[in-house]
């Protein structure tokens, strides 16, 4: 405009307007300002197998992956990625144009939304997400409308006529995260049936977050939303291997589908980071081909930590909600008269040396998770002990 100064101009365009920095680096930032136990990131305080390690440092010495990898990926991750889901869930894929590596999955979301979205199109969420969805639908230009996980009995669940009523002529596409971050939901095979027949009657694309597919427990279990009838060829289906080997730092991730759906989120995410952790991948790919008995015990330790930081919490006073997947325990202040999570999270180390992350900030409107605090107990057994001692602090 005329006569306008650069300085007139925000210099973050209107789409990430709303953005800051996330709560994650804040919380982080607090725990390391105050020396308190982060309970809010949800990275592990112990390293991978070992082997997966070595397989790392053996990559690097031999020089494998240490110049740029294939765009789509290392071919034996790619061929162990498939055979992963072929011998976990029966979805036969070719691993040449069926599989893409990514950097983690969020660069697989950011790269799906940036391909498969115009401008104006909506994107039916389950609301609270994480907080990079509603980021990456803003980049593309998209708008997303949430349907909301509502606590009862004890957990959180999925109102079908909810979602139902939220798609519209304008809905391009269903982004769905099972096991679910941050309330620990995973669908049941009722529910997804569901969802697989609203998006074959309303020929919707979905993209389906399952970084937490080896973490279930109880009698819950993961069917990925690919295997039913009419899925397949409408569904980008997302992993890491992050969380189910604890190397978050890795950060490899990846996307399957049909070759058309995989061509298009590839053309994004040529353009984002190209190619990531070279060597890593090659390790990814032996991790992969580890025994059932790894991902059995993977479960059950982790299964055991929730327990462990759950009958802490009820001790401390919170209501607990059960989680089913992940290795995040969503929790309600009530008890203690308290209703505002952010300001409990942000007091809660001075309080009891304890680090949290509120809810809220993973809603459209913070007041439906207003006094919600998520907890993550993929740390070391004596650091939950510690901080269910330290939590004791709260009670009258």
């Amino acid at each position: 405009m005329a006569g306008m100064t650069s300085s007139a101009r925000p210099l973050l365009n209107r789409r990430l307007a709303g953005f800051g920095t996330t709560i994650f680096a804040e919380m982080s930032a607090l725990a390391l300002r105050t020396g308190a136990i982060n309970l809010g990131q949800g990275f592990p305080d112990t390293d991978g197998p070992e082997e997966v390690r070595e397989a790392a440092v053996r990559a690097l010495r031999d020089g494998r992956g240490n110049q740029y990898p294939p765009g789509p990926g290392v071919p034996g991750l790619r061929t162990a990625i498939a055979a992963h889901q072929r011998h976990r869930y029966g979805l036969a894929l070719d691993p040449d144009t069926e599989v893409l590596v990514t950097a983690g999955a969020t660069e697989a979301i950011a790269a799906s939304m940036l391909a498969l979205l115009e401008p104006g199109d909506e994107v039916v969420a389950l609301e609270p997400y994480y907080d990079s969805y509603a980021a990456c639908v803003a980049m593309a230009g998209a708008i997303r409308v949430p349907v909301t996980l509502r606590p009862r009995e004890g957990r959180f669940h999925l109102d079908l006529d909810e979602l139902r009523d939220a798609v519209t002529d304008r809905t391009r596409l269903l982004l769905v995260n099972t096991p679910h971050n941050p309330t620990g939901t995973v669908l049941t095979r009722e529910e997804l049936a569901a969802i697989a027949e609203l998006a074959v009657e309303r020929d919707l694309l979905v993209v389906t977050d399952e970084v937490y597919e080896h973490l279930v427990f109880d009698d819950a279990e993961h069917v990925p939303l690919a295997t039913f009838p009419g899925m397949r060829e409408r569904t980008v289906t997302i992993s890491s291997a992050g969380k189910t080997f604890s190397f978050t730092g890795w950060k490899v991730g990846w996307v399957t589908g049909t070759p058309e759906l995989v061509t298009a989120v590839r053309s994004a995410k040529q353009y984002l980071t190209y190619v990531s952790a070279g060597p890593f991948q090659y390790a990814v790919a032996e991790a992969l081909a580890l025994p059932d008995a790894y991902f059995d015990d993977f479960r059950a330790d982790h299964r055991r930590k929730r327990d462990l930081l759950a009958d802490g919490l009820r001790s401390a006073g919170f209501e607990v909600y059960r989680p089913r997947g992940t290795y995040f325990i969503t929790a309600d202040i009530a008890p203690f008269g308290e209703k505002d999570a952010y300001a409990f999270c942000r007091a809660l180390p001075g309080r009891c040396g304890v680090v949290a992350v509120p809810v809220s900030v993973f809603y459209d409107d913070p007041e439906a998770g207003r006094s919600q605090v998520r907890f993550a107990f993929c740390k070391k057994d004596e650091v939950l002990t510690e901080a269910a001692v330290r939590l004791q602090r709260l009670l009258p």
